[in-house]
């Protein structure tokens, strides 16, 4: 049976590899993540997400936040990393930026707390008739962790499966291997 698979990428942003918020491993597990992309390819869409944010967002330190500034808009720290775009176009795979955060008094770890993204990306699970969300990203135990949740809430766990090798997290990935849906593991 062909699977309708979704691939949903968290926030590969600069700030998070190497900026102002680098997570530890992220840029090796992002170059890891490029060459499962050209190994699997079979997605029927891909999806990026990335942190938005404006000048004066209320997660940052100097706002009241816990986090120093990242991924402010349109600045090199928010843009997506370039080997996985670079990976996509070659492949000829389309994909879709949703951003999230772009509210400076809302906080929006998980995709789906955005109404524009929420919109899109909910209508195309259900107008591809989206199988599986294949879901990895930066950092896991924060944004990649928030987005699953708020996926389960709206799609059901059966849904999804966690790319677990493709997450680089703060502290560690317990809250992700504590969520029960399906992980993959190692290179295949």
């Amino acid at each position: 049976m062909n699977m309708n698979k979704l691939l949903l990428i968290v926030d590969p942003q600069y700030d998070f590899i190497n900026g102002t918020l680098p997570v530890d491993k992220a840029e090796q597990k992002m170059n890891a993540l490029c060459e499962y992309i050209k190994k699997h390819n079979d997605y029927k869409t891909v999806v990026i997400t990335a942190d938005w944010h404006p000048e004066n967002h209320c997660s940052f330190k100097e706002n009241g936040g816990e986090w120093p500034k990242h991924c402010i808009a349109y600045t090199h720290g928010a843009a997506i990393y370039e080997p996985i775009i670079q990976t996509l176009r070659e492949l000829n795979i389309d994909y879709k930026v949703l951003t999230k955060g772009t509210d400076s008094k809302e906080e929006e770890y998980s995709v789906f707390l955005n109404d524009e993204s929420y919109d899109w990306l909910t209508k195309t699970v259900a107008a591809e008739n989206i199988d599986q969300i294949d879901i990895c990203g930066i950092a896991g135990d924060v944004c990649v962790h928030d987005t699953l949740v708020s996926g389960i809430n709206e799609f059901g766990n059966e849904k999804f499966n966690i790319l677990m090798d493709y997450c680089p997290c703060i502290n560690d990935d317990f809250l992700l291997k504590s969520l029960n849906v399906n992980k993959t593991y190692g290179k295949d």
